[in-house]
Formats: structure tokens, sequence, C-alpha cells
């Protein structure tokens, strides 16, 4: 009697996962990252202010981040990003995650487990987002990112091709993949994709600074 019991509760618990993916509620373990909260939602101000600023008015943020729940600026930021701000909170959720990853974790398994995570608040974005949506190809480069940062290179080329496909004269997926490129030792690949960047946006400092630390590299 006692192992059905326990194995109907492991199918509940299963069940109960899927329902909440199903519906997009977060599920977070417990990392703990010394001297922060355990996990994003408490929302610690340090962390909400590294936050581009309409994250404070997406669903969820604005329930609990002072001033967040103020009508005029969640319709002023649906007008400027449209339905899709409907799911925003995840992009900032994965955000989040990201800057935990990147600049609190303190060992490896941290960093793996945040960056892990937050691709599945960008893949919620993505999979939410129309393919001519404004912020579609930051929403890409950020997931490029952090696959980079996991050692999931080929992936990560995908999503960074994706976003320059999208919109050509968007400058970061170009440095990003440049960057990727130039790390492993393929030099030609880094100048290709910095000049074809320079060709759409030629005014992206970042670019041309790249393009000529390459250049010093020659001599």
């Amino acid at each position: 009697m006692k192992s059905l019991r326990f194995i109907q509760g492991i199918f509940l618990t299963i069940f109960m996962l899927g329902v909440m993916l199903v519906a997009g509620v977060p599920i977070y373990a417990q990392v703990d990252i010394p001297g922060y909260p355990s996990n994003v939602l408490a929302y610690d101000p340090r962390e909400v202010r590294m936050l581009p600023q309409y994250c404070v008015y997406a669903q969820s943020f604005r329930e609990h981040v002072p001033g967040g729940n103020n009508p005029d600026e969640i319709q002023r930021w649906y007008s400027v990003l449209g339905e899709t701000f409907h799911h925003m909170h995840h992009y900032c959720w994965g955000l989040m995650k990201t800057n935990r990853g990147v600049l609190l974790a303190r060992d490896e398994q941290s960093r793996r487990f945040y960056l892990t995570d937050a691709i599945r608040e960008f893949d919620y974005v993505i999979n939410h987002a129309p393919p001519d949506y404004v912020l579609l190809p930051e929403f890409l480069m950020k997931k490029g990112e952090n696959l980079i940062r996991l050692g999931q290179v080929g992936n990560a080329n995908v999503q960074l091709l994706r976003a320059i496909e999208l919109k050509p004269d968007y400058w970061p997926p170009y440095a990003v993949l440049s960057d990727n490129y130039k790390k492993s030792g393929d030099a030609k690949k880094a100048r290709e994709v910095l000049e074809k960047g320079l060709s759409a946006s030629p005014d992206a400092k970042a670019l041309k600074e790249r393009l000529a630390n390459l250049d010093s590299l020659k001599q």
C-alpha cells in the first residue's frame, strides 16, 4: 500500500509540473547566492535596478516592486511594446537569472543552473513573440550568449544568425558572433561577421573596435 501511494505521489508531482510548465508558471530549484534571496521572485532591489525600465511594470513585477503598479506606465509600455508585453516578465526573469549566473554565482553548479534556467525564460518569450516583434532579435541574442557560456556554441550561432537575419542593422549579435569565432581561432570568420555588421550598421563603434583589434593581431 505504501509503495502504491509513493508511486501515485510521483505521478501527481509530474502531472503538476507539467501543468505549471504549460501555464507558464515559473518552477525554481533553490540555489543559494550568498547575500541574496534564494530565488528571483523576491525582487531584490539590487537585482531589479539592473533591469530595463519596463520590467518594473511587467506582470508580477508590478505587484512586488514599488511604483510598478502604475496604470499609466503599464499602458504606456503596452503601447510601446505591444501585446507581447503581457509576457515580458519572463524575459525580465531571464535577465535576472543571467545576472545571477554571470555576476553572482560562486560555483559552477550555481552558474550553470541560472544560465540554463534563464534560457527557459528566454524561450518562453521567443515562442510567444510574433516573427516581426521588435525585441525578438534581442531575445535571441541573449539566449545565444548564455548558450555560449554553457559551451553550446553551435546552437548559440544558430540563435545569433537568426537575430541578424531578423534585423540586419542590429549590431550586438554581430559582436557576440564575431567574439565567438575569434575565441575558437577562426579569425577569418570573425572578420567576415564584423564586415557584414558594419555594412548594415556603419556607425557601430563596438564592431569597429573589434575589427581594428583583428587588424592589430595581423601586424
